[in-house]
């Protein structure tokens, strides 16, 4: 394949994945729009809107990746971005707030067949020379994506908040058409026979009730009858996953994934790190709005600096890495955003003053982001086969979404907790997401692969190891 059909095929397979991840985050800024479309609806209510979309695009990662393992990645791929198209432009019609919940929930069933698919391709689209390259920008773009959200949305919501979710279609048809001419197949070699969909309804009820319970529990009451047994629903259910992989010939998720180290705390520090990000990026559009006031259009903007820190210290982390251990980089970025958070619950005050107030805080953050997120992402697949890397990408993804479902409702918990005092709400809440931020911290440090006395320092993330091919074998029979 020549350099100009590889950088083509790059950028369908990441383009697709991009627009997932930023319909994931572009709502944020249009939450007070939406409401005065559909009014008598609390925080809570709208917060479904972004936690619906999450929680379904969480449980169905797994599955559907699996099943694109039957069909093809390609035929997969080019059927969940049909799909994200026809329900943005649903959504962008909706006449009231439980049809745009409904739609979002389509959209993100499309979603989950992107994330996987698209680097399942990717990986062998691309030279083996290039792969290490190509998965940091794909993990990069995904990075850009959740920070650059609430600044898209921002500008379309002058529009109106219905754009949000059109701007999709035009965009989706593009990409269908050009992932049709362009991106090569790849199906297994030899793909499992039998679909543990036993696995699959486990896997999808525990994540949704565990969801559900954390959404709705500061509405409810965490000692409601509902809550309750929503988390019990999501403990049965998980751990009948469990057992169900433990003993099924074909797993839908295979443990021995999780006896490689550098997946299984890449996977615990994503979604760790995902709640204190997404907590954050949504306190900061809630306090420029709802404290100072600010339109959507203002609030994108204002949010616009720290993205732009993200794909520059994400593409300039891949330098950075062969400097110093995965492991440690993503600690950093993990600990900036925490130090942001900090400078910026000690300096705001209900007077607006953006530049001296909230800048300086926001743009560590963005640096922050750019170290951390694709570090995380990329390592998860780093020592695992390519015909496990879409596995593994959608594990890892799950993660983060439950994070990012766990961060939003922490979130409004703290805010609506009783305070006279709004300032002092939201100041509380920026404690809470540093405090979540230093936990990823400590578990990015089990990013680096350990290596007995004398051998070669471990790789970038992205490239397995030439001494760790064990590893690879060690993820035992599909």
């Amino acid at each position: 394949m020549q350099k100009s059909s590889q950088r083509l095929v790059l950028a369908l397979l990441c383009g697709a994945p991009f627009l997932a991840g930023l319909d994931l985050f572009v709502v944020n800024v249009a939450f007070a729009d939406i409401g005065a479309s559909f009014p008598g609806h609390s925080l809570g209510d709208l917060s479904w809107i972004l936690n619906g979309y999450a929680i379904v695009y969480a449980a169905l990662l797994v599955p559907v990746g699996r099943w694109a393992d039957r069909i093809g990645n390609r035929p997969a791929f080019v059927v969940g971005l049909v799909l994200f198209t026809v329900s943005s432009a649903a959504a962008a019609a909706s006449p009231n707030l439980a049809a745009l919940i409904g739609f979002r929930v389509l959209q993100a069933v499309g979603a989950a067949a992107l994330t996987p698919t698209s680097l399942g391709l990717l990986i062998h689209a691309v030279p083996a020379e290039r792969r290490a390259a190509a998965v940091r920008l794909w993990a990069a773009t995904n990075a850009l994506a959740a920070a650059i959200g609430p600044v898209v949305g921002g500008l379309l919501v002058e529009l109106s908040w219905r754009w949000i979710f059109l701007i999709n279609v035009p965009l989706g048809i593009v990409l269908v058409i050009g992932t049709l001419r362009k991106v090569p197949d790849h199906r297994v070699a030899d793909p499992d026979r039998e679909l543990d969909l036993v696995g699959a309804a486990l896997l999808t009820a525990g994540i949704g009730a565990l969801a559900f319970g954390l959404v709705e529990g500061n509405e409810r009451g965490w000692t409601s009858s509902g809550i309750l047994v929503a988390f019990a629903v999501a403990a049965l259910a998980l751990a009948g996953f469990a057992a169900n992989s433990a003993r099924h010939p074909s797993p839908l998720v295979d443990p021995a994934l999780f006896r490689v180290r550098t997946f299984t705390w890449a996977t615990l520090a994503t979604a760790v790190f995902s709640a204190s990000f997404a907590a954050g990026l949504l306190a900061v559009i809630l306090w420029m709005q709802e404290v100072w006031g600010y339109s959507a259009v203002r609030t994108g903007l204002a949010i616009a600096p720290g993205p732009l820190m993200v794909p520059l210290f994400a593409l300039g982390g891949g330098a950075l890495l062969r400097r110093i251990p995965a492991g440690r980089s993503a600690a950093v970025g993990c600990a900036l955003w925490a130090v942001g958070s900090v400078l910026m619950l000690t300096s705001v005050d209900a007077r607006p003053a953006y530049l001296t107030e909230i800048l300086p805080g926001w743009l560590i953050c963005g640096v922050g982001v750019g170290l951390a997120l694709p570090t995380m992402l990329a390592s998860a697949t780093a020592q695992l086969s390519p015909a496990r890397s879409a596995t593994g990408s959608a594990v890892v993804n799950m993660g983060r979404q439950v994070g990012t479902v766990l961060g939003v409702s922490v979130l409004v918990a703290v805010l609506a907790s009783p305070t006279g005092d709004p300032t002092e709400a939201f100041r509380r809440a920026w404690w809470v997401i540093a405090a979540i931020a230093a936990l990823s911290a400590l578990a990015a440090l089990g990013l680096t692969p350990r290596r007995a006395a004398g051998t070669p320092a471990p790789p970038a993330a992205g490239v397995a190891a030439p001494g760790e091919r064990g590893v690879t074998h060690a993820e035992g029979p599909r």
